[in-house]
């Protein structure tokens, strides 16, 4: 069963983030708190948003965390895919792809035009499981990141301009 999460779920969803950090080699980079996801998703005015895959006895078995994106030649809004992540022993049961459908559904409910999100080059079982549901790479644009201390000099220098 996939759901819109609720406060109750950022416990679930704070682990289930440190354990694909871990799976992607990036532990120590997980440095969000229960407290900043809980005010991301559940403050006044949330920016950020969940869905939550069951198993038949309703236990929580994986989650996907996205945003709106907005694409200036469409003139329409996207969902940006954050995480997509299923707990190791839960995979292949369909909650993945039942994830990715609701979050599909949505983009077409509301309009949206994109759905995207990125995954790491070496990571083919979610590769091939992308492409199976006819996604398809972006490979003639490469995605940039400007954090921690580059971001920090580049913004400070822009401020004191």
């Amino acid at each position: 069963m996939i759901r819109s999460a609720t406060p109750a779920d950022v416990p679930a969803i704070h682990q289930m983030i440190r354990e694909l950090a871990d799976y992607e080699k990036a532990l120590d980079e997980a440095r969000a708190t229960e407290e900043q996801l809980h005010r991301a998703l559940f403050g006044p005015e949330p920016k950020v948003f969940a869905h939550m895959a069951e198993d038949d006895g309703g236990e929580v078995v994986g989650f996907a965390l996205w945003f709106l994106s907005f694409s200036t030649w469409t003139g329409t809004h996207g969902v940006y895919l954050e995480d997509l992540y299923v707990r190791p022993q839960h995979r292949g049961g369909g909650h993945g792809k039942a994830l990715l459908a609701e979050l599909a559904r949505i983009c077409v409910e509301r309009g949206y035009e994109r759905f995207e999100w990125s995954v790491l080059d070496w990571n083919e079982p979610s590769i091939n499981f992308y492409r199976s549901i006819g996604a398809v790479p972006c490979d003639d644009w490469v995605r940039y990141r400007l954090s921690g201390d580059s971001l920090e000099r580049f913004g400070l220098a822009r401020a004191s301009n």
